[in-house]
């Protein structure tokens, strides 16, 4: 096998991880977790037996799925039985299995406790702490007066699991782009648990084997499920990269090195349930209710919505939000979606966001343009055959009309541009990737900052060159790719005829690309054919996307 067809097989993988959610892709994960635990409990290979396995399942979904479809519709918010599965699929693995009748009865209480939390211990549309490490807490501490209830166990600490774990969590930690985050994480506490360990046998006089103690805290401990599938949970999620760290590397001590707390300590869950306390602080004012003002339209195919803010909201242009659209049967993609925020900070309480309405993929490489271009392949927009069957979330939000409510929970990002205004930027946009560089400049122009900023603007027509006017406004140099030459460019926007955008393009018509931070929005195809121009660069900084 090439490693060209390598690369498109990878690529097609991306693609399809990409068409599930980030819940539908964990809840799938979980499940495979769960056949291989039962399996390996027919072979003895983990503590809970197989029919303890099934009936400690069994009531947890049941439990969190009645909790939840109650809850839901004495709130009348629609059913999301996901995140019902979800919760107790890790719970499974946290919670001690059993077929003892009180132990069930610790179980179902667990679930109905992880439940309840997402409703009662949430602000503005987010979860203050994870449901999961709620509900194993409540058991645990239930567990001091009556026993027979059952605690956490974290059974899922073997050997035997830790490479399904590893593999599962990697793929589920790619989608959701927290790699980073987990891997600080895992670092802090692995190396804390060591230093922990080497003490206590130093200090009891026992031979200290740095190699063994390695892999006791790394792979026969919790920390790689409570990394892949609890940590990262995106509604307990503080909304930049350096906070989330932050954030990792606390709750890696706690994990590490555990606090005594009266009859419990501050380790696994409840170390988790502290980091939520830190990363909720850090994202107080991100989640906010707005009202749709207006639809409008960008281009042909690039819708706008105006939104207003029920109050002020924190972020940062170039940052992107999740929008929640509640409708009946959603699809694998699920009910939330990220849109880049296209207005700036000054003009809240408006927030905007647009989207490509046609079915299409992203736009490709332009090829040279003749004198008089003829379609191209590579230009088109959209595939060459039928238009796939839109999204349930496409089709519910093009069913949102003005006056209307939704919940934005969350802002995150940190497609942010450089804090010193003197650092000269590149910005490569491809088709609908010019949204956040829109929210930049409308920032840059209300704020009046002077930045040296050169868009490389890629469409798959001069009709499809979205938000001219708000670029316009900016005054900065535009080179422009499209199949056909854009109508009354102004002096300091270029059309480059005759130039194809990939590496060598791309360096040829930023001849002092060496000399700025780029960023750049498209197609992770698109970019990772812009790679070597682009790491020329001072630095990059990517927003590759897949559609949604």
């Amino acid at each position: 096998m090439t490693f060209s067809s390598l690369t498109g097989l990878w690529n097609r993988v991306l693609q399809l991880l990409g068409r599930a959610s980030m819940y539908r892709l964990t809840l799938c994960a979980l499940a495979a977790l769960t056949v291989i635990a039962l399996v390996l409990s027919v072979f003895g290979l983990v503590s809970p037996q197989p029919l303890e396995l099934v009936a400690t399942l069994v009531v947890l979904m049941a439990a969190g799925v009645a909790v939840d479809s109650v809850a839901q519709r004495a709130l009348r918010l629609p059913h999301r039985y996901e995140s019902s599965l979800i919760t107790g699929g890790i719970l499974l693995f946290v919670l001690r299995p059993t077929l003892e009748p009180a132990g069930l009865a610790g179980i179902a209480l667990a679930a109905a406790a992880a439940s309840v939390s997402k409703y009662v211990l949430a602000w503005r549309g987010r979860h203050v702490f994870n449901p999961a490490a709620i509900g194993a807490t409540a058991l645990t501490l239930l567990s001091v007066a009556w026993p027979d209830l059952g605690a956490s166990a974290w059974w899922v600490g073997s050997s035997a699991l830790a490479a399904p774990v590893a593999i599962a969590g990697l793929i589920v930690l790619w989608r959701t782009e927290k790699l980073r985050m987990v891997a600080v994480f895992l670092v802090v506490a692995v190396g804390v648990a060591v230093f922990r360990l080497a003490a206590q046998l130093q200090a009891a006089g026992a031979v200290v084997d740095s190699g063994q103690l390695l892999s006791l805290a790394l792979w026969s401990s919790p920390v790689l499920f409570l990394g892949a599938f609890m940590l990262p949970e995106p509604l307990t999620q503080p909304p930049r990269r350096w906070q989330q760290l932050v954030v990792a590397a606390f709750v890696g001590v706690l994990v590490g090195w555990p606090i005594d707390a009266g009859p419990v300590t501050l380790g696994q869950e409840r170390a988790l349930l502290v980091g939520n306390l830190l990363a909720f602080a850090f994202a107080l004012r991100t989640a906010v209710r707005v009202t749709l003002e207006k639809r409008s339209d960008a281009t042909a195919t690039v819708r706008r919505l105006t939104f207003r803010a029920s109050r002020p909201v924190r972020f940062v242009a170039g940052q992107y939000l999740e929008l929640d659209v509640p409708h009946p049967h959603p699809d694998a993609r699920g009910t939330r979606r990220e849109f880049s925020i296209v207005s700036a900070p000054e003009d809240l309480p408006v927030i905007e966001i647009a989207f490509r309405e046609a079915a299409a993929s992203a736009p490709e490489h332009p090829a040279p343009a003749p004198e008089h271009p003829a379609p191209a392949p590579e230009l088109v927009e959209g595939p060459p055959h039928p238009a796939p069957k839109p999204s349930s979330y496409k089709r519910a939000l093009a069913q949102v009309q003005p006056g209307d409510r939704l919940a934005v929970t969350g802002v995150w990002g940190d497609f942010v541009l450089p804090r010193r205004e003197l650092a000269p930027v590149l910005m490569v946009a491809a088709g609908i990737g010019v949204t956040p560089f829109v929210g930049q400049l409308r920032h840059m122009t209300l704020a009046r900052e002077d930045r040296d900023v050169v868009l490389v603007y890629v469409a798959s027509s001069a009709s499809e060159l979205a938000f001219r006017a708000d670029i316009e406004a900016s005054g900065i140099p535009v080179v422009v790719f499209t199949r056909d030459r854009p109508a009354a460019l102004r002096s300091n926007w270029v059309w480059a005829e005759g130039v194809r955008l990939d590496a060598e393009g791309l360096a040829r018509v930023v001849p002092d690309i060496d000399a700025r931070h780029a960023y750049a929005s498209g197609p992770a195809g698109l970019l990772a054919d812009l790679a070597p121009a682009l790491a020329k660069a001072r630095s990059v900084t990517t927003d590759a996307f897949s559609g949604y």
